[in-house]
Parts: structure tokens; sequence; C-alpha cells
């Protein structure tokens, strides 16, 4: 069973590595520091149960980034001959039901609507793959919408 890759650009990158090693130094001085003490009276202390939420919620973090660190693919701008047509990290100027809209389709863990960013594993997104300027595309869900794909471009960023 292979793990899910992650599709992530080398700003986000840096961010993860960055999160990954301050979160290290800090679960690094919890355990070092004095645990607080857990028996009161023969009961499990709230200062203590508090401690150890903290604490598990610091390692379930860290190894989510550990997993996005050891299994993702750089967004890179594709070859020359592939520029026209919709892939990772791709800038779409499209039509929607008469009116203009762009995006840009990234990875899961850089999408956000709200900004137009959208992933390439969402309906919109996976159907945009691979379509070139021209091109239209249908999605049913549950009402039809058309997209016409009317310029792709890539940030330089990405080279």
């Amino acid at each position: 069973m292979t793990e899910e890759k992650h599709y992530i650009t080398q700003k986000r990158l840096k961010e993860l590595k960055k999160e990954h090693e301050e979160l290290i130094r800090l679960e690094s001085i919890k355990t070092k520091s004095k645990a607080p003490s857990f028996l009161e009276s023969e009961e499990v202390s709230s200062e203590y149960l508090i401690y150890q939420e903290d604490m598990s919620f610091l390692r379930a973090r860290i190894t989510e980034l550990e997993k996005v660190l050891n299994n993702h693919d750089i967004i890179k701008l594709p070859p020359k001959q592939r520029r026209k047509e919709v892939n990772l990290g791709a800038k779409v100027k499209l039509k929607v039901d008469g009116e203009t809209d762009e995006i840009m389709i990234l990875g899961t863990l850089e999408a956000n609507p709200s900004l137009g960013i959208i992933s390439n594993e969402s309906p919109v997104g996976k159907a945009l793959m691979g379509k070139k300027e021209g091109e239209k595309v249908e999605i049913s869900s549950p009402t039809s919408i058309t997209y016409k794909v009317l310029k792709v471009k890539y940030p330089h960023h990405l080279s």
C-alpha cells in the first residue's frame, strides 16, 4: 500500500519544514520540562490531563507533517510544449455562465477556494487537468455547469 503523494509548491515545502522543526523543538522542551504532577489524592490531576492532551495534539501534527515531508512532489513549471494545457500550478482564466473567472490549480494542501485556489482533486480541478485553451468541460453536481478554458499561464516562481 503506497501513501498518498502530496503535491506542493517550493514555498509551501519551506513553510512545512519550518513548522516541523519548530514543533520538534517544542516537543523536546515540553518533554524535558518537568511534567505536571499527576496524582492528587489518587486521582489524575487535570493539569496532567491537559499536558497529555497537548502532547497528543503536538505529536499528531508532527506525524502529519512527516508524512507530507516524506512523500511529496514539488509542483514545477511544465515543459514548454505543455504550457498551454492545464496542469498543477496553472493559473486558468475561465468563462463560466457568461462570466470570466480566474483560478489556480494546486495540490490539496494549498487549496483555498475563497482565494481562487482549487485542488487538482476537486471535481472542477480534475475535469480541467489536461485541457487546452479553447476547450470546454461540463461538470454536473447537481446542476450542469460548462467551463471554457480561455487562457492558461504559469507563474514564474514555479521554474
